[in-house]
């Protein structure tokens, strides 16, 4: 077998693992209903992550502002990603505090917060982390390896399997999108009424 087509068997593989975890589907059906009672209320979402995880978090937040599979009323989501905010932080208070200081700044009471984080222990994140806890969010972990220094620290958590960045953030992408479908389904159920 290829170098490549062994990086699609440890995908699927990963993907397997992932599938035949009951706790990752019941989190998420929980945390779908959080998230779509918080935009209920007039709440929030703000996430943030590092490098690939910080583009998913890019793509999440644009998958309720913008559109998901049919058109909607956008939903309030933030990726704390604005390259302004980060390069200033980062030269006048260091990078840990790129994501806290933009938490503390937007994060209200009754917002929730999700971290993408492949190993758990990147400073930055274990500062949005208790940045959240300080603004009292709701904090949503998606974690790897063994979930690191933010392993427990949430209200919901995922760590999924995978040895490398690159296959980890493939699933917590696929939980991400999962996740929007589940808040749509509760927000918007005539989108889904041929299920």
């Amino acid at each position: 077998m290829s170098p490549l087509a062994r990086s699609f068997q440890t995908a699927l593989a990963d993907l397997t693992t992932l599938c035949q975890m009951p706790e990752v589907v019941e989190r998420v059906a929980a945390a779908s209903d959080r998230l779509a009672q918080a935009f209920l209320e007039g709440h929030k979402v703000l996430i943030c992550g590092n490098g690939g995880s910080a583009c998913d978090a890019m793509h999440f937040a644009e998958e309720l502002t913008g559109r998901y599979r049919q058109t909607r009323r956008p939903l309030p989501a933030i990726a704390l990603t604005d390259s302004g905010h980060m390069t200033c932080v980062a030269n006048d208070f260091g990078y840990e505090h790129v994501f806290s200081r933009h938490i503390e700044a937007l994060g209200q009471d009754g917002d929730v917060l999700i971290i993408l984080s492949t190993s758990g222990n990147s400073p930055s994140i274990i500062q949005a982390v208790q940045a959240g806890q300080r603004r009292s969010m709701t904090l949503f972990a998606l974690l790897g390896k063994d979930g690191g220094d933010c392993r427990g620290k949430a209200d919901v958590e995922w760590i999924v399997p995978g040895e490398t960045s690159d296959r980890i953030q493939e699933l917590h992408m696929l939980i991400l999108h999962i996740l929007v479908e589940g808040v749509e389904r509760r927000l918007f159920p005539d989108h889904y009424t041929k299920d």
